[in-house]
């Protein structure tokens, strides 16, 4: 299978110059997904900010962040997703222990309290879409209303990556 849409050379249309120099910035490089992005200029720069934030301005720390993202992919069956954010979970502090029990159905002893929790809430918002209140409630425990915000932001800004991807068959 290939992607579903035309990748975006950068630097083939001007217009989008300004786009990919941020996506360059931020990213380091433009990747398969952003090349896809990029017919939509717009959207790519939206969704840019936006995960932009999600990644690199959140109170989130990086390794739950990662390990959120990780088990999305995982539900989401996103291979490039979960692909592209074991090194960055790696570089977060994660095990290879860890990273490949997020694969496993269930939540693993191997993760502690606030790992679990945050697998948890990933496992409830894409699976059900629903947070049960008592789930809701031990995150407001451990977390002020900003945590819970972006921790939430976080499950679902990935559940959006991770079904642009598969939709358009990014990375395939």
């Amino acid at each position: 299978m290939t992607c579903r849409v035309p990748l975006v050379e950068p630097g083939t249309r001007p217009e989008l110059a300004p786009i990919e120099q941020s996506i360059l910035a931020q990213r380091g490089r433009i990747s398969e997904l952003y090349r896809v992005l990029l017919n939509s200029g717009p959207l790519a720069s939206g969704w840019e900010g936006m995960l932009t934030a999600v990644r690199n301005q959140s109170s989130v720390p990086a390794d739950l962040r990662e390990l959120m993202i990780l088990r999305v992919a995982v539900l989401n069956r996103a291979p490039y997703e979960f692909d592209a954010h074991v090194p960055h979970a790696q570089k977060a502090g994660t095990s290879d222990a860890k990273i490949a029990a997020v694969r496993e159905p269930g939540i693993s002893a191997l993760f502690n309290d606030d790992e679990k929790l945050v697998l948890e809430l990933a496992d409830a918002m894409t699976r059900n879409i629903e947070v049960p209140e008592a789930l809701m409630d031990r995150l407001k425990a451990r977390l002020d209303a900003r945590g819970v915000v972006e921790t939430v932001a976080t499950v679902a800004a990935y559940n959006m990556v991770s079904r642009f991807l598969v939709a358009l068959q990014v990375g395939h």
